[in-house]
């Protein structure tokens, strides 16, 4: 087998000419959804849905790459491997694959965490017709967090005000107001929008036209960002005692975390995709994870983030200043050193035949 780092691209476009050329190799065909704008190269940029087994199949597991854009290139990587090496090809019986590559591809060509509207798009899954979620402590610190200057002289200080934030309140108070998500500030971090985006809305109809046949799913959603470098941490978004929730514990060994109970790397959420995932697929039982990489220390990865923010909000994304934040976004959402890769692709593949033997007994 070849050496798994080499499954991983360096470019957006890369990935997706890696991923179509991987499926037509394997017989299988591409569903195509072209986004409206283009990437920094001019390239066009697309979500790319692959369908594997039988249409009917009772059984579904999702593979979704991209959500966060920029860390596209792990589960990117896994799915590309995954159809190169034929571990889709003798599935289970009554069982499909559903490959999504690049749900963000706006934000995956452009190394962004966020869409083209910058919208976070693991927050834009809330009810838009009701009021929406309050996170008073990120409008405490949006300035803070988003200065409308990026030197050296501003990281300082605005790094000192939100270590004094964490003194007041804790450090999980402040990873909770920077990230739990926010609606009042649609330039700034973690923004979960006003509506739904392109890629909600492309996510959804592309569950509902291949999913609708499916009893039971399994969702894995590939993310980087959070924990010890390289690990695979299984983030169950199902909340204590639902059913879900005890099916993820069943079909992982235990081996999974979650925010509600403060196992997690990540602070509690709201809006993420899994509500969407949910809605598009109301006639199956849906048992998703997230399944998050460690890359960088947590400061660092926020940091990249207010760099990335401040270049789209207040700079020029194609100017002298992007070459050092882009390539900080790289280091903190895709090492891609080959120890990396390697890591990533080990846990992706226990992952996901965990997750294929799960639903063998759905």
């Amino acid at each position: 087998m070849p050496d798994p780092a080499s499954y991983f691209a360096r470019s957006y476009a890369e990935a997706r000419a890696t991923l179509r050329e991987a499926a037509t190799a394997a017989g299988l065909s591409v569903d195509a959804r072209t986004h409206p704008l283009r990437g920094p190269e001019g390239e066009e940029l697309s979500t790319d849905a692959v369908w594997i087994g039988p249409r009917d199949a009772r059984r579904l597991l999702v593979s979704i790459s991209g959500t966060h854009g920029g860390e596209g290139y792990c589960g990117s990587g896994v799915q590309c491997g995954m159809l190169e090496t034929g571990r889709y090809r003798d599935l289970p019986a009554d069982t499909a694959v559903l490959v999504v590559h690049a749900i963000n591809p706006h934000g995956f060509a452009w190394t962004r965490r966020v869409t083209e509207d910058n919208v976070d798009l693991n927050r834009n899954f809330v009810d838009f017709a009701a009021p929406l979620p309050d996170n008073a402590g990120y409008a405490e610190l949006h300035e803070t967090i988003c200065p409308p200057r990026w030197d050296q002289e501003t990281i300082e200080q605005t790094f000192s005000a939100l270590m004094a934030y964490a003194e007041r309140h804790s450090m999980a108070a402040l990873q909770q107001a920077v990230s739990g998500g926010q609606y009042g500030f649609d330039d700034g971090l973690f923004f979960g929008g006003r509506q739904p985006t392109w890629s909600h809305r492309i996510l959804e109809d592309l569950l509902r036209r291949y999913g609708a046949s499916a009893k039971a799913v399994a969702v894995v959603d590939y993310h980087t960002g959070l924990g010890p470098f390289g690990h695979g941490e299984r983030i169950c978004p199902h909340p204590a005692g639902s059913a879900a929730r005890a099916r993820a514990e069943d079909w992982y060994g235990g081996d999974i975390t979650a925010t509600d109970d403060g196992t997690s790397t990540s602070a509690p959420l709201v809006g993420t995709n899994d509500v969407g995932i949910a809605r598009a697929l109301p006639q199956a039982e849906v048992t998703q994870i997230a399944l998050e990489y460690g890359t960088q220390p947590l400061f660092e990865v926020i940091n990249a983030l207010r760099g990335d923010n401040w270049l789209h909000a207040h700079g020029d994304p194609q100017g002298p200043d992007a070459p050092a934040i882009k390539a900080e976004m790289r280091r903190c959402f895709y090492p891609g050193t080959p120890e990396w890769c390697r890591m990533i692709w080990d846990r992706a593949v226990e992952t996901e035949d965990l997750a294929l033997a799960g639903l063998k007994h759905a």
